[in-house]
């Protein structure tokens, strides 16, 4: 199984047996806060129909919705729904809708520091310490020697703040505490090194909370900002947003947990804060603008042939699920082998929300899709290895 798109939310599974009992009715939302306009498809897409089943069939299995988007140079693009934005007041769900996609944007903030690399602001062999002052990192496991591209690829070896059952029990404690950069960091202060730097690779939140913090100190604005004048606009990606400006927007779709693992599920629309501010979360969007995003990315539409190569450049750690996917990490992107060929993709999770965003290099091919819930039982059938596949081999067969 691929661990890094759902280390984030690895620790909440412990709260089935620690957090407080009960359940929740929905708030009422008016149904006018879901509305958007449906991506234009233009001619019917050959596989319309079968995509359309494999999502209504996710769907089935527990999920309350599931969106999918397909954008291909050769076969055309697809964006479809299944289910309810909202369960309580039975909104249905749209391809247009936002949701939360969580470390997504981990992706994001390794471009805009590529693109900081070819400006010649950012120098990625160099040490983190020479873009942060001292004070900043001071605590953080070997931070004067730990360069901006360890931090970009995980092989900082710096301890994962979400790890900390401190930070875990803060959160269970207070579900919808907000929480700021300088709380989150120093839940990985004074916590030795995981590994010596550069000489294994381990995902960890921590590394892109300190890249967040480097793209603000170098362009004097905040890194969000920096994505929205860099990526989001240029790109045209109208349903992207971070969440620092406007955290629970009025029309994001509703979220939901299965808490206790037995498929009933309790509304998190508002839990937990901890990635509002910070560069290694928080990311508001939908499959049809990732999809987009990774089709442009891919072709050359953002960072130069040498930025690319670097992005590229993957790390495979020496201690591999051989039940999962074999996975490269690269900048900001990871590399897993399947029998469709190689793809590049990144997910990212929230508490009642799962996405994933993936490019087919053989194929010039790029599929997206979110489900609005998350643990439990729910995580076998929107984001195991085995239904990776399955979208994949629909997708591509």
């Amino acid at each position: 199984m691929i661990k890094y798109p759902i280390v984030k939310g690895l620790q909440y599974i412990f709260w089935t047996i620690l957090l407080w009992t009960g359940c929740e009715q929905d708030p009422l939302r008016p149904s006018g806060n879901f509305q958007c306009e449906p991506p234009t498809l233009g001619q019917a897409h050959p596989k319309g129909e079968v995509l359309q089943h494999l999502i209504d069939s996710l769907r089935n299995q527990g999920i309350p919705g599931v969106m999918l988007s397909v954008v291909s140079e050769t076969a055309g693009n697809w964006h479809g729904s299944s289910g309810k934005a909202d369960l309580g007041n039975a909104i249905d769900l749209l391809p247009c809708q936002l949701t939360r996609v969580g470390s997504t944007v981990k992706t994001f903030t390794a471009i805009t520091v590529l693109m900081l690399v070819q400006e010649g602001k950012i120098h990625l062999d160099a040490p983190m310490a020479q873009y942060l002052p001292e004070n900043h990192l001071e605590g953080l496991a070997n931070y004067r020697s730990i360069t901006v591209k360890q931090l970009l690829n995980h092989t900082s070896g710096l301890y994962n703040y979400i790890m900390d059952p401190v930070f875990q029990t803060a959160s269970i404690n207070d579900p919808t505490k907000i929480w700021r950069p300088e709380e989150l960091l120093s839940h990985s202060r004074g916590k030795p090194a995981v590994f010596a730097p550069g000489t294994e690779a381990q995902y960890s939140n921590t590394n892109y909370i300190l890249l967040g913090d480097i793209i603000s100190r170098v362009e004097g604005k905040p890194f969000y900002k920096a994505f929205e004048d860099r990526i989001f606009t240029p790109l045209g990606m109208d349903h992207t947003q971070f969440a620092a400006e406007d955290p629970i927007p009025d029309n994001i779709i509703s979220g939901y947990i299965d808490l206790y693992g037995n498929g009933d599920l309790i509304n998190s629309t508002h839990y937990s804060g901890w990635d509002y501010y910070t560069a290694d979360g928080g990311l508001i969007s939908n499959p049809h603008d990732l999809a987009q995003f990774m089709q442009a990315l891919f072709n050359g539409g953002l960072l130069s042939e040498g930025s690319m190569a670097e992005m590229l450049d993957w790390y495979f750690p020496k201690d591999q699920d051989p039940e999962g996917f074999q996975t490269g990490f690269g900048l900001g992107i990871f590399m897993v082998v399947t029998s469709f060929g190689p793809v590049y993709l990144h997910s990212g999770d929230a508490i009642g929300y799962f996405a994933t965003m993936a490019y087919f290099p053989e194929h010039r091919l790029s599929v997206s899709w979110a489900v609005n819930a998350n643990y439990g039982s729910v995580m076998e059938h929107s984001q195991s290895k085995a239904v990776m596949e399955r979208i994949f081999e629909t997708v591509l067969r």
